[in-house]
């Protein structure tokens, strides 16, 4: 990790569950719950599948996604967070591997609705899934925005191998102090506190 400039970035990405939002996904009770084998994505596995039996996944998939946007709650700090940068004048989105209703259902139980410009709320229906960087190109092309300026913010190793793929900067959300996507990023923090502070060019 570089950790050695300020974050000053104009352009703000963020993945929503269990970035933003604690949804208590949990991706391994899905996959029992969908027939589906553990350590493999998902999306990609249910892509391999006949077309009757993958539609029939992705309903299903759609129906548990729901059903934990409905419990979920702001992470700590997230307010704070994007209130300052919306204050700066920043742009913001989402790129989650959700589907765009999900996210939405999500952002308003969190009372995050109001941060975020519905166009720029990209599912695995608007651009390829993470870690593929099609959704950050998107919302760069949308903003008239160069890499440079922006930053994609994640837990997961699909969140930075994306922004690795879009030359963007990477900051790696890592509460629990797993440090186990490290590698991957420019920045890690252990909250949207800390976070903040390097947004105020302040270091603990």
């Amino acid at each position: 990790m570089t950790n050695n400039k300020p974050l000053n970035f104009t352009h703000w990405i963020f993945d929503l569950d269990n970035t933003l939002a604690d949804s208590a996904i949990d991706f391994n009770a899905m996959r029992q719950e969908l027939g589906l084998p553990l350590g493999k994505g998902m999306l990609e596995e249910i892509d391999t599948r006949p077309a009757a039996e993958a539609a029939a996944l992705r309903r299903r998939l759609a129906a548990l996604e729901r059903e934990y946007a409905l419990r979920a709650q702001p992470l700590p700090g997230v307010h704070a967070l994007l209130n300052s940068l919306v204050q700066r004048g920043f742009q913001l989105g989402i790129l989650t591997r959700n589907n765009h209703a999900n996210a939405l259902q999500t952002l308003a139980i969190c009372n995050l609705a109001e941060f975020f410009d519905p166009a720029h709320v990209l599912g695995r229906d608007e651009a390829a899934p993470k870690p593929d960087p099609d959704g950050i190109h998107k919302l760069l092309a949308a903003w008239g925005a160069e890499p440079a300026t922006a930053v994609m913010v994640g837990d997961f190793r699909y969140d930075l191998e994306a922004g690795r793929r879009a030359e963007v900067t990477t900051v790696y959300y890592d509460p629990l102090d797993q440090n186990e996507w490290t590698a991957k990023a420019d920045f890690r923090v252990q909250s949207h506190a800390e976070l903040l502070m390097l947004v105020r060019g302040k270091r603990g």
